[in-house]
């Protein structure tokens, strides 16, 4: 597979589930490199446009007006070449281990995204090194050899995202990634996402809050009932006008040294 400027591009894209429309002639670029935030209420599409983006998924076909979906440049795709070259990181993701399995074998199946770590997988040392510094980057260390089922939320997050960038992936995809963790440690993880961006790493981020956007993201994405709201600089589009629109209330939008949060008026 070639190298493209653009992660991702789609034109009069949409996905139909049961005669539902989940997204609707969506056209959209992700650039390599790039820091994107998707925001959007629950139910408005967000997680079938992740599901786009690693493959998951394809695009309804009309014959009339055909789709284009292009992933690394390509139209068509090797799913495990994309799962190698894309980071992920989501709640259904974190389900699908099973729990006895140890945070150092959940970051190692990130070399073969799988599940686990089968006899047929070849794990070289420099693999296992890769393993230790992934897990001392996160502060994992003294949990290296601890079964999940035992991590905190944001231990076993950590421990995704530890999974994620084993494989040195072209883009890191975070589906809802501060879901469930309290403030302080929300605050931890945007700012350790900061890092990431600002070391040049390229992150797509799904979130339904505010306070969840990295200070170094470039650029937001709102998505309202499968449409793209609004699309640009962070400070053009996180505005109270376009936050009552897509939330379907009367918001104030304030910024306090780059977290940006919202409020009923």
């Amino acid at each position: 597979m070639q190298k493209s400027e653009n992660v991702l591009e789609m034109r009069n894209v949409s996905v139909v589930k049961e005669g539902t429309v989940i997204l609707d002639s969506v056209d959209l670029d992700i650039r390599r490199g790039e820091s994107v935030v998707i925001i959007g209420p629950n139910g408005s599409g967000k997680t079938t446009l992740i599901k786009l983006l690693r493959g998951d998924i394809l695009p309804y076909y009309d014959e009339e007006s055909p789709a284009v979906l292009r992933l690394f440049g390509e139209d068509r795709w090797n799913i495990f070449d994309i799962r190698r070259r894309m980071g992920i990181v989501s709640m259904d993701l974190q389900s699908r281990f099973d729990p006895g399995t140890t945070v150092s074998e959940v970051i190692l199946s990130g070399f073969f995204s799988s599940m686990d770590v089968f006899r047929n997988h070849v794990v070289t040392d420099g693999m296992r090194r890769s393993v230790l510094h992934a897990a001392a980057r996160m502060g994992l260390d003294d949990l290296i050899d601890r079964p999940i089922g035992r991590l905190s939320l944001g231990e076993m997050r950590r421990t995704l995202i530890s999974r994620a960038l084993t494989a040195d992936p072209e883009v890191l995809v975070l589906d809802e990634p501060m879901t469930g963790l309290d403030i302080s440690m929300r605050s931890r993880f945007r700012s350790m996402f900061d890092m990431m961006i600002e070391r040049g790493a390229g992150i797509v981020m799904v979130t339904h809050e505010l306070e969840d956007i990295p200070v170094s993201v470039d650029r937001v994405v709102m998505i309202k009932e499968g449409r793209i709201l609004a699309d640009g600089g962070k400070r053009d589009v996180l505005t109270s006008e376009n936050l009552s629109e897509l939330y379907g209330e009367s918001i104030k939008a304030e910024c306090d040294g780059g977290v940006y949060r919202m409020h009923l008026q």
